[in-house]
């Protein structure tokens, strides 16, 4: 009886000891989900600037793509909302992010997802799945980014070419 009873308490140590959510999770992830909705709604840049640290290193998602800054994020969310209508994002998830060296939550959102909307210039709808990130330091994003293939969606939104039929008689 007595060894069942070290073997509870043990248990219990260890479970109690065992590294759970950071506490900053549930409030990174609703920052995140309200600065998607911004994003989709385009309706308010500053604010979504407001979430976002001066230290930015965002990670675009295009080939070749350097990280750049928060002026420079900025103008990367203006572009897609000039570019596009009826924009949604529809997460599959929103998971915890770790520490490389440790493996512990970091307090960093990860989330899998579609994206949905019509290209203005052209009419096409369009929809991809993508992956993003989103680091936080004080309560604001410090670092992150978009992976998903911007390359092919540029692709599919380009004007669809026109066949003519040329007779030679």
């Amino acid at each position: 009886m007595m060894k069942k009873i070290m073997m509870i308490a043990l248990f219990g140590i260890l479970a109690s000891c065992s590294p759970g959510m950071h506490p900053e999770y549930a409030n990174n992830v609703e920052t995140v989900k309200t600065f998607l909705e911004l994003q989709a709604n385009e309706s308010d840049v500053a604010a979504q600037m407001s979430m976002v640290s001066e230290e930015l290193e965002w990670q675009p998602a295009f080939h070749g793509a350097t990280p750049i800054g928060k002026e420079a994020f900025k103008a990367y969310l203006l572009n897609w909302q000039d570019q596009m209508e009826a924009v949604m994002y529809t997460p599959a998830n929103f998971l915890p992010g770790v520490l490389v060296e440790t493996g512990l939550s970091d307090g960093s959102v990860r989330s899998y997802g579609e994206w949905t909307g019509t290209h203005t210039a052209t009419g096409k709808k369009w929809a991809f799945i993508s992956y993003h990130t989103w680091d936080f330091k004080d309560g604001k994003i410090i670092s992150g980014g978009d992976y998903f293939d911007a390359g092919g969606l540029m692709a599919f939104l380009q004007p669809s070419q026109v066949a003519v039929e040329v007779s030679y008689e």
